[in-house]
């Protein structure tokens, strides 16, 4: 079986002055802290919550 391709997303800027949409999206991939570093799998439903923060966090594949 093939090894499902992940994305390590790491939270660079504070959400703290977004809007609360957007925190509430930086919470739900999982980043609390800054520089904090989560693998999440790729998918349609995490590049698109990346595409609406893409400006806090820095992805690589």
């Amino acid at each position: 079986m093939a090894a499902e391709k992940t994305l390590k997303i790491t939270l660079v800027k504070s959400p703290i002055a977004a809007i609360p949409k957007q925190r509430a999206t930086v919470e739900a991939l999982g980043l609390h802290k800054l520089h904090q570093t989560v693998e999440l799998p790729d998918n349609a439903a995490v590049r698109g919550m990346i595409w609406h923060v893409n400006h806090l966090v820095k992805v690589e594949e």
